[in-house]
């Protein structure tokens, strides 16, 4: 079959020409043939598939960078990162939604402003990390403070130790940083940002093959608002009213088999690949975290851990530990009792935060958390 000229195929694939130097210039959609003296440049009818699946992934809102990736995968794998993508896009569409519905409050009188809520509702809370039974090291983190509480899950060794300790430390700045309420996320992804600065120049400096790579989990609170980043594997869970809400979702290759309907979560729960994670921090400044805001109310109980623990105790039984009587310290006592008493093949790390009403939190001055 003859090539076609560059107007041609830009007529068959629905792309402009200008679109298609630009796809050339960037290695994403090359001609298959170029004039030597004219430069003008000449397309295969079978590069059509490609240039059409471009446009339609431009349709989407794609960057050109994650198209090129998806478009040098096999299809069952291309369509999984396709569907990653979307994820994220709807995650950050709620967040941009939930922020609108409240700065339009704000601005039209019908709601508080962050300074006028943060005097209402505080925070107790509680953090702590353990060894898991099997394990010779721990490289899990985690930190609670009257503003921020996060976990993080480094990959085993050296460079995942450090990795988890500078992720949080890259976010503790945010316990002092005063925003504006529409500027929290951009805050925090600045922070994220920070986060793999530092992972990078921790990997830049290991010996060769040592990786650092780490989970982050982390709320951020701002009056009656949470900002949540999250990406890998660990995990936030909210009780409210009594009910066990899960707030994040895993980065994990097996999480992505059940997105896509080829793994039940009864099999997922068992595959020998369910700890590979499909998103991480790792200093490549890669890393596509999901960041959202969620409103907190008095009596909410926040949950953040490491799989050492969502692993090994169910969702029942998170729920059983969590509305039992007593604070945070009380509660982590008993998660990680359950997650021993499971075997604890993994280590734990575990953040309890109770949002409060300013009174009751004065009340309890004496006896609280540290929060």
């Amino acid at each position: 079959m003859p090539l076609l000229t560059i107007g041609a195929f830009a007529r068959a694939a629905r792309l402009s020409p200008k679109a298609l130097r630009l796809y050339d210039r960037l290695g994403l959609l090359r001609p298959a043939a170029v004039d030597g003296e004219s430069g003008y440049r000449f397309y295969d009818p079978a590069q059509l598939e490609r240039a059409r699946l471009i446009a339609w992934l431009r349709r989407l809102g794609m960057p050109l960078a994650r198209i090129r990736r998806v478009c040098d995968l096999p299809p069952p794998a291309a369509a999984g990162e396709i569907a990653r993508y979307w994820e994220q896009v709807l995650a950050d569409t709620a967040a941009r939604g939930e922020l609108a519905t409240f700065l339009v409050d704000y601005l039209s009188g019908r709601g508080s402003t962050v300074d006028e809520t943060a005097s209402l509702l505080g925070l107790r809370y509680a953090a702590r990390t353990e060894s898991g039974l099997v394990r010779t090291s721990n490289e899990d983190a985690a930190y609670a403070g009257p503003r921020l509480l996060a976990v993080a899950d480094g990959v085993r060794g050296p460079g995942g130790d450090l990795a988890s300790a500078a992720a949080i430390d890259a976010l503790k700045p945010l316990e002092t940083l005063a925003v504006p309420a529409g500027d929290l996320l951009g805050a925090l992804s600045d922070a994220v940002g920070a986060a793999e600065r530092a992972i990078g120049e921790i990997a830049a400096s290991a010996e060769t093959g040592e990786e650092a790579v780490t989970t982050l989990t982390a709320l951020w609170w701002a009056g009656s608002r949470l900002a949540l980043v999250h990406i890998g594997d660990t995990r936030a869970y909210l009780v409210r009213d009594g009910e066990l809400f899960r707030i994040t979702h895993d980065h994990t290759y097996v999480q992505a088999l059940v997105d896509e309907g080829r793994l039940t979560v009864e099999e997922a729960a068992s595959h020998p690949q369910r700890s590979l994670l499909a998103r991480a921090l790792t200093g490549a400044g890669g890393a596509l975290p999901e960041l959202s805001l969620h409103g907190a109310a008095a009596g909410d109980r926040y949950l953040l851990c490491s799989d050492g623990l969502s692993a090994v105790v169910p969702d029942h039984s998170l729920r059983e530990a969590l509305t039992g009587p007593g604070g945070p310290e009380e509660a982590l006592d008993e998660l990680i009792a359950r997650a021993y008493a499971a075997g604890a093949p993994d280590n734990i790390a575990c953040v309890v935060a109770d949002v409060v009403g300013l009174e009751a939190r004065q009340a309890t001055a004496d006896e609280h958390d540290g929060g």
